[in-house]
Order: structure tokens, then C-alpha cells, then sequence
């Protein structure tokens, strides 16, 4: 059985490499090919061992979820919209200003909260998403945003996609442990090395899962309240 890549965080992708045998530090190297430089295909991952490689083809991908549509709006607004399976689709939005560039990403496929102020309840809850499918709405986001990260290049520059928000479809903390993964790879200097700062949970209020959050991945939160 395949395993897609893209659902462990650094401390899963660790522990799975181990169960194949192998050291810490090529779960590091994958980590950073995977999402510091938007590689899908194992044998572009060049400073790895051959025989590695052709291990991880035969057991795992790398497999993000697809990109439906691409709209851009006038003002540099960008809308993805992303196919999740069984007719159900999210979208992820990267909002552009002076001093910063924003990525609205969704946790949900729908929402079972029907909060009066958002209208995704209006359309009943469907699932929660997997972690492979709320990072990879980032990962798509930078390969088509070219903020991809080049292997062995400082990247203390600017980026292109500097903040996210977990403020699209759903209810972060109703999906609690996949959105943690996801927070950590966010946070994680090997993945994408976003300040915890520059990283807002949106939220109803849960307030024990609230307080979990704080304990485990200690981000900024921001409760929608109406």
C-alpha cells in the first residue's frame, strides 16, 4: 500500500522512514524536497540515493489534491479552486498587498457549524480534510505563485506568500489533529519556515481545543464572534 507523503508532518515523516529502515536525516532531506522545493517526483530528489528513491516510488507519492481553476482578479487577487473528491471542491485564495502576501486556506469540505455571519454552513458539512489536502493547497500555492525555494539558496528575502490564515471552508479546530500537522509544517524551517506569527487559526470558539492549540502549535488565533 502507497502512503502519500504529503499527510505526515516532520515527526510522522521521521518515524515512517524509520519503519523502512533508514536515518532521521533522509526524512529531513525528503521534508525539504517535498516543500521547500515543490518536488513531487522522487527522482528529481538528486542528492538522495538511488536506491532510495526507487524505495519510495515503490511505496509512497507524493500527491497533492488538483487544481480545478485558477482565477485572477483585478486588483492581483488570486482564487484556486481545489478538487477534494466526491463532487466536493474547496477554495484557497492568496490575497496580495503592500507589505504582505496572504493565503486563505480551507480545512473543511463544508462546515457543520452554520455560524449567521459565514454562508459555507448553508451548505452542510461533507468531511474533514485530510493533512495532505490543507498543505497542499500551500504547496500548490507556491508552485504557481513561483515561490518555490531552490535547494541550497538563503531565503531570507521577502516572500511571495508570507502569512497564512486557516479561514476558508470549515471549522479549523473541528479538524483538530490534521490542521496541528499542518500548523507544524507551516512553522517547520525543513518545510516552509513561516513565523508562528505569520500564521492565524481562524475559529467559532472552541475554546478547549483552543486551548489545546496553544499547548501543541502555539500560532495566532484569531475567534470570529457575531
Amino acid at each position: 500500500m502507497t502512503v502519500n507523503l504529503l499527510d505526515f508532518d516532520a515527526e510522522g515523516l521521521t518515524a515512517w522512514f524509520a519503519e523502512q529502515g533508514e536515518k532521521p536525516f533522509r526524512a529531513r532531506q525528503v521534508l525539504r524536497w517535498i516543500h521547500r522545493s515543490g518536488v513531487a517526483d522522487f527522482d528529481a530528489m538528486t542528492d538522495i540515493a538511488k536506491s532510495l528513491r526507487e524505495k519510495l516510488k515503490a511505496k509512497a507519492v507524493v500527491a497533492p489534491p488538483a487544481v480545478v481553476s485558477d482565477k485572477l482578479s483585478d486588483d492581483g487577487t488570486r482564487k484556486f479552486l481545489i478538487d477534494v473528491g466526491n463532487g466536493n471542491a474547496v477554495e484557497t485564495v492568496f490575497i496580495p498587498e503592500d507589505d504582505r502576501g496572504t493565503l486563505c486556506i480551507s480545512t473543511q469540505a463544508g462546515c457543520a457549524l452554520d455560524c449567521a455571519f459565514c454562508s459555507t454552513g448553508k451548505q452542510g458539512f461533507n468531511r474533514n480534510l485530510t493533512v495532505a489536502e490543507i498543505i497542499g493547497q500551500l504547496w500548490h500555492a507556491n508552485r504557481m505563485l513561483g515561490a518555490i525555494r531552490q535547494p541550497g539558496v538563503d531565503d531570507s528575502g521577502e516572500r511571495v506568500i508570507s502569512n497564512v490564515v486557516l479561514m476558508g471552508m470549515g471549522e479549523p479546530l473541528a479538524n483538530y489533529d490534521n490542521v496541528v500537522a499542518a500548523l507544524k509544517l507551516m512553522l517547520d524551517d525543513n518545510a516552509y519556515g513561516l513565523s508562528r506569527r505569520r500564521v492565524t487559526v481562524s475559529t467559532a470558539g472552541m475554546v478547549p481545543a483552543m486551548d489545546r492549540l496553544r499547548m501543541e502549535v502555539p500560532v495566532a488565533l484569531a475567534v470570529s464572534l457575531h
